[in-house]
């Protein structure tokens, strides 16, 4: 037989070698990283973490690609992710996804995916089949509770990424049946709910097993994570935790993360883990490595590389990009744009590249937007989108949207504002509308009070205002600051990306208002953390609101304070908003909710009554009502108002909750018990009805569920006295006395002046035989508490001194 021929290159192979060939410079840190796996994992000059950080355009991703290679050649596993995956399901499936193809497949984990991504889809497609026979009725209780396990993450969660944005959640509110009738059994239903409601605490776990098997198999396994300065608000506190012994298992020793991106590692997360991290800063090229890369390009003319020494700085990407069309020797006045486009002739693609500069992020359908160009022809919209990731500064992050390199786009941006401030605008104006059409559609089927909630909503809606404050910066400030009000309002968290948003604009636009705007803000949001206070005071003292505005801007900071117990401003700003629009029914149910919390029922009504007549059918307002009434100690009454409530909103978690409450009270605990299994099928972090849920379980005899359902409150929100006080109930109804006094001392330890576990505890005290500490404790709960009524009784019946 003819000896066999050598397996031929493949093509990206052979395109790979060639771009391998011709980096040129960091040494040093090419040595770093592979002087690191010589080092055996227990030698204290270990790394197991390497952060690369620099400004735009340094090289970090070139870096981070000539690393993974390294790793290779020390027989390393290895995967690479960016900001295409910017949630933790996204980033397990893309590792999972390039360890199979290097023979390692992650089964478990590729198993438990799917399984996530058929609960999200069979959610959505079992409601559609139901569809046609219930939209006359409107959606059931029940079908609003799958449409909410199925669309948990589209806001409140940012784990889901494009599934829920698949999902239209009319279609799933209108299907009929809960969440048994979408998931089928019992065992499954609680399986797949969970794994849709907490992605993060499902899937980790068997990630980490997966790793740890598969390492036992390869020298090293190595993940790197780019553009990390995008994705580090998604994966940050994920890594952490991933990072601390016990959390989601062991990680093997043999393993490697590398992170990329352009700010220092947030020091609240990764402060306290510096032994494990190396930290790599780049800056631009040496004028030696950057001539290096020249004369392996070619180019070696003094006069020609002094010129693009000059043009680039030393930043790699510049320095590729003019290498590959350096242009004349003498051409003193080229702007760098022009060197950018050097090779290319043809009129139609210089102009689509300037065009496609505009937005921030374009896919195939915006490069028709921007460049307004034919889908057939010679320069149809398919082959100008394939031509331009053919240039060298432009990015395809494989999630249907590509960017221009920053260092390119600036000044890419500034020729075509200042060339034709004309067209500048028309193009702004063109991708505005776009935009605009699929925040649009992004808003079929949910609730206009919780748009900005929703990802897909909320990224284009930022896109438009983007490009309206690019085109018409004065006139579209008011809007954009009107926006910001309603994003601190319904997501706070994500309020850094509308001031980003007014940065960028100010910047792309050279608008110093607008700058000046968006670094106030940053600077208020990173000084004040997810609250939105410190960034409504600026728009309530600096900006020229309406009434409404300022009123919404008002009530939004009330709720925020509220939230954070500062009762006293809470109160100050809603009776501000009244002051400023009578008519705010918000102002006015806000301000009733802090006088409820403050005892003043009758104030409170009377706000109420208010803002059920600016609104008559706002459901809100009666759901407080009849929280109020129920709080006064009127069940009957608060059960007319929440059943009122309730057929207002069906999709409302709360006033499920509060009525369960009230037929618990009434003695009515199956009732009470189907009321709480609805609002936690439509809110699965609904602590407080977690809570209550275990009172009616207790009352019902089962401990078992009881128990349960308090392990899960706590592991929402631990270290809370309520829950312990809670378990300890349990244990007192089925006789563990000894555990109920140890539950009662740990809720007392968290709130000394926590009445109620003073008079519970006094009971299995009793039952201990411990009655001059029994005494002692409902005296204690009737000091904190003068009409605790039932105390009292207690203390008669046990009498002595």
């Amino acid at each position: 037989m003819p000896p066999s021929s050598p397996r031929r290159l493949s093509l990206q192979q052979i395109i790979e070698g060639q771009r391998r060939a011709a980096f040129v410079g960091r040494e040093a840190e090419l040595t770093l990283f592979r002087a690191n796996f010589a080092l055996p994992p227990e030698d204290p000059r270990h790394r197991f973490v390497f952060h690369v950080r620099g400004n735009a355009g340094v090289g970090k991703t070139s870096l981070v690609r000539e690393w993974r290679e390294v790793a290779g050649e020390f027989g390393a596993l290895t995967a690479s992710v960016d900001e295409s995956a910017d949630s933790v399901p996204d980033v397990l499936a893309a590792i999972a996804a390039q360890f199979a193809e290097q023979g390692h497949p992650l089964k478990a984990l590729d198993r438990l995916l799917v399984a996530y991504r058929r609960a999200l889809h069979d959610a959505a497609g079992r409601l559609a089949a139901d569809n046609e026979t219930a939209s006359a009725g409107g959606p059931s209780p029940g079908a609003l509770a799958a449409a909410q396990a199925g669309l948990i993450a589209a806001g409140a969660i940012p784990v889901v990424g494009a599934l829920a944005g698949g999902i239209d959640p009319a279609v799933v509110a209108r299907g009929a049946g809960g969440l048994r009738a979408v998931f089928g059994g019992r065992a499954r239903q609680q399986e797949e709910a969970r794994l849709l409601a907490e992605p993060v605490r499902a899937l980790t776990p068997v990630f980490v097993a997966e790793i740890d098997r598969v390492a036992d198999a390869v020298p090293w396994v190595a993940l790197f994570l780019d553009t990390y300065e995008r994705t580090a608000p998604q994966l940050d506190r994920w890594l952490a935790d991933l990072l601390t012994p016990g959390r989601y298992g062991e990680l093997p020793a043999n393993l490697v993360l590398t992170l990329a991106g352009q700010r220092r590692l947030d020091p609240v997360h990764w402060g306290d883990r510096g032994r494990l991290v190396a930290d790599v800063p780049l800056g631009p090229f040496t004028e030696a490595e950057s001539r290096q890369l020249l004369w392996g390009r070619g180019v070696v003319t003094e006069s020609v590389v002094r010129e693009v020494l000059r043009l680039s700085g030393g930043l790699p990407v510049l320095v590729s990009t003019l290498a590959a069309n350096p242009g004349a020797a003498g051409e003193a006045n080229a702007t760098a744009v022009e060197r950018f486009l050097a090779g290319e002739s043809d009129p139609v693609r210089r102009a689509a590249a300037l065009a496609c500069a505009l937005p921030r992020r374009f896919d195939e359908d915006l490069v028709a937007v921007a460049v307004a160009a034919p889908r057939n022809g010679p320069h149809a919209v398919p082959d100008l989108y394939d031509w331009l990731h053919e240039l060298p500064f432009v990015a395809e992050r494989h999630s249907g949207h590509s960017r221009y390199h920053a260092v390119v786009r600036a000044p890419m941006l500034r020729l075509q504002r200042t060339g034709s401030p004309r067209r500048w605008k028309a193009a702004h104006d063109r991708l505005a509308e776009a935009f605009a059409a699929r925040r649009d559609a992004a808003a079929e089927g949910l609730d206009p009070e919780r748009l900005w909630a929703s990802q897909p909503w909320r990224r284009a809606a930022l896109d438009v205002l983007y490009h309206r404050l690019c085109a018409r910066p004065r006139t579209a400030l008011p809007e954009a600051l009107r926006a910001g009000i309603a994003l601190c309002d319904q997501r706070p968290s994500r309020a850094r990306h509308w001031a980003q948003t007014l940065a960028e604009a100010g910047e792309d636009a050279d608008n110093a208002v607008l700058r000046e705007w968006g670094r106030d803000l940053l600077a208020a949001i990173a000084e004040h953390g997810p609250r939105p206070t410190a960034a409504l005071g600026l728009l309530l003292t600096r900006a020229e609101l309406t009434d409404t505005d300022r009123a919404a801007a008002l009530v939004a900071r009330a709720w925020d304070r509220f939230r954070a117990g500062e009762l006293d401003a809470a109160l100050s700003d809603h009776g501000r908003a009244i002051a400023v629009d009578p008519r705010s029914e918000r102002a006015h149910q806000g301000r009733a909710v802090i006088l409820r919390s403050l005892g003043r029922y009758e104030e409170a009504l009377a706000d109420l009554d208010r803002a059920e007549e600016i609104a008559p059918d706002w459901a809100w307002a009666v759901r407080e009502r009849g929280e109020t009434y129920r709080r006064m100690g009127r069940p009957e009454e608060a059960l007319t108002v929440l059943d009122r409530a309730h057929a207002l909103d069906p999709s409302d978690a709360v006033p499920l909750g509060s009525r369960g409450l009230v037929r618990h009270v009434l003695g009515r605990y199956e009732d009470a018990l189907d009321d709480f299994d609805r609002a936690l099928a439509l809110w699965p972090e609904y602590t407080w009805a977690l809570v209550r849920r275990a009172r009616v379980r207790t009352a019902l005899g089962d401990p078992v569920g009881a128990l349960a359902d308090l392990d899960r409150a706590e592991e929402l929100s631990p270290g809370l006295a309520g829950t312990e006080g809670e378990r300890g109930e349990v244990y007192r109804a089925t006789g563990r006395h000894e555990e109920a006094v140890g539950c009662y001392d740990r809720a007392l330890a968290l709130d000394p002046d926590y009445a109620w576990a003073h008079g519970s505890r006094a009971l299995a005290l009793e039952a201990l035989g411990r009655i001059p500490e029994a005494r002692a404790d409902l005296d204690r709960a009737l000091e904190l508490d003068p009409g605790y009524a039932w105390a009292r009784a207690q203390r008669r019946r046990l009498g002595g001194g």
